[in-house]
């Protein structure tokens, strides 16, 4: 048995405990108790604020997206947070349409303003590599590039003057035991979605 979504019960199989969702949010996360949130996105500026609201004007948005959701929560009061997306220039935007979801709102202090518990987006994972916020203006700086991925793709994939680190790692690629679990995951879901 495999998630066909978030709220999928097959996830609480292993899982310590499973609680509700106002408890998640007032309890846990609202009080300084998670220690990481991940959270995906469609549009990302360099500053790590997330959009999932709407492309276009509010008014009258080209495309209306599936909302907030308790991202804003998330990126407000999680004590870090990574977040998870495709790194394309469409997504890796100079200008969000719509701040779903501060990260570090213009750079430098600005966050602290705003009185957040968290520190905000300490990572960016995208399918080219590793961006993290600068130490100072909390612009992301791509810190790592995946096996095959170049500087130069990460840049076309990037609607801003990316940041490139001086010292650029390379992450380590999945181990045989990791892709075994993914495709067995991947066979899972593919089997579960036929059934349903």
């Amino acid at each position: 048995m495999s998630s066909l979504s978030i709220g999928d019960g097959v996830l609480a199989e292993y899982a310590d405990s499973v609680v509700s969702v106002p408890e998640i949010f007032n309890y846990w996360l609202q009080a300084g108790r998670v220690d990481v949130g991940f959270l995906g996105a469609a549009q990302m500026d360099r500053y790590g604020n997330i959009n999932t609201t709407v492309i276009g004007s509010y008014e009258s948005p080209k495309v209306r997206l599936p909302g907030a959701g308790g991202a804003p929560e998330i990126a407000a009061s999680a004590k870090e947070v990574a977040v998870i997306l495709r790194q394309k220039p469409r997504s890796f935007v100079q200008e969000i349409a719509f701040v779903t979801s501060v990260g570090h709102r213009y750079g430098g202090d600005s966050r602290k303003e705003l009185g957040y518990g968290g520190v905000g987006p300490t990572m960016v994972i995208s399918d080219l590599g590793i961006l993290r916020p600068d130490p100072e203006t909390k612009e992301l700086t791509m810190t790592a590039l995946h096996p095959g991925a170049t500087v130069e793709e990460a840049k076309e994939a990037t609607g801003w003057d990316l940041k490139v680190a001086e010292e650029l790692q390379t992450t380590d690629p999945p181990t045989e035991k990791e892709l075994d679990i993914l495709r067995e995951l991947k066979a899972r879901t593919e089997a579960s979605r036929k059934k349903a």
